[in-house]
């Protein structure tokens, strides 16, 4: 953030409020500036007409107000839309807009490329080029709901983009501050899912969140040793670490926590891959996700049959499992799970890459 000029997205209400009295403005103009940036999704200070124009030529000349640039507009035969928008930096990411789900949803990035490396998804080869600023993350949704004509409309978001939620926390969780604003997009937390591989410090201070998100954990194996193969931070929180975790995590009557599971052919869908899941989400409050993978040149891995899902689910049904089978959506696009990647990714090397979790 410019020292001299704060920008305008990159702010939370109070510290636009703050920062409007540091320079002698009423704080009042914070609650305005809010409904204009992301209820009317405006971004020039100049088109904030319930201002007098006299304050606007003083916010226009002390603040900035940066938004992701919208460069790609794809649309998948199914409806789904993927946006590749451009920072101010130069650098790229993908959100998606996935209608009918059965609720409209957008599908937002927390950072550039991903440090996870998990070995059926596309984001990690990339490896991880920065975290996103909240006001980036917060941005995704302001130019996904103007653009799908949905500011006045209910809507999910769902972390699952580019990038792990939690190796980014601190701007994750104040981009859904802002978002959350009543003064802004009043976004529910219970409109959203945060989604991640199992970062155990970061779930623990998830927990004691007084905005908490919907939590789901993509587990993908059922052993440590398939897991770490699959998802390597698992060499640093195992499978029982990320369980106990989950068996800690409040939930809200309704709520429960969602497993997600990428079913590999003849790698982790097998009946006792499903027996084993079973057991090991057994008395935890949730639900299974099954993903089917959605291929992609350079994941050295095969969709299972349809016969060997149904299999796979039917298994976790008996075990009395709420279980799910994902529909994919947008695969013709590249916007399905594990399929966002945009050029300009400077690929690390695994060390790099645990380097990098650890910080």
């Amino acid at each position: 953030m410019n020292a001299q000029r704060p920008d305008l997205a990159e702010l939370d209400l109070p510290e636009l409020e703050a920062a409007l009295e540091a320079r002698g403005h009423e704080r009042f103009h914070a609650r305005q500036l809010y409904r204009w940036i992301y209820k009317r999704a405006v971004t020039d200070v100049d088109r904030m007409t319930d201002l007098s124009r006299s304050l606007r030529e003083r916010l226009a000349s002390e603040f900035t107000l940066t938004t992701p640039a919208v460069v790609g507009d794809e649309c998948s035969i199914d409806g789904t839309r993927k946006f590749v928008l451009q920072l101010a930096d130069s650098r790229r990411i993908e959100a998606v807009f996935i209608p009918d789900t059965p609720s409209m949803t957008f599908c937002i990035s927390t950072q550039v490329g991903c440090a996870m490396a998990c070995g059926f998804c596309l984001t990690g080869k990339m490896g991880l080029v920065r975290n996103l600023t909240p006001g980036e993350i917060a941005g995704q949704v302001r130019v996904l709901a103007n653009a799908t004509g949905m500011l006045d409309h209910p809507f999910n978001i769902v972390l699952m983009g580019m990038g792990e939620p939690l190796h980014n926390y601190d701007n994750t969780m104040k981009a859904l501050r802002m978002l959350h604003s009543e003064h802004g997009l009043a976004v529910s937390p219970r409109r959203v899912t945060l989604s991640t591989v199992g970062i155990v410090p970061g779930l623990e201070r998830l927990a004691r969140e007084p905005l908490m998100p919907n939590l789901a954990i993509s587990l993908h194996a059922t052993t440590d040793e398939q897991r770490t193969e699959l998802v390597p931070p698992n060499r640093k929180y195992p499978l029982a670490a990320i369980l106990d975790a989950c068996r800690g995590f409040p939930l809200k009557k309704r709520s429960r926590i969602t497993f997600e599971y990428v079913m590999l052919d003849g790698v982790n869908d097998t009946p006792d891959d499903a027996r084993r899941l079973a057991k090991l989400v057994a008395g935890i409050k949730s639900k299974v996700n099954l993903i089917p993978l959605n291929p992609a040149p350079g994941i050295p891995y095969d969709r299972p049959s349809d016969e060997r899902v149904d299999r796979f689910a039917q298994i976790l049904a008996d075990r009395h499992i709420t279980v799910s089978v994902r529909k994919s959506r947008g695969r013709d696009i590249r916007a399905a799970c594990g399929q966002l990647i945009v050029e300009g990714g400077t690929k690390k090397s695994a060390a790099q890459q645990m380097a990098l979790l650890m910080r």
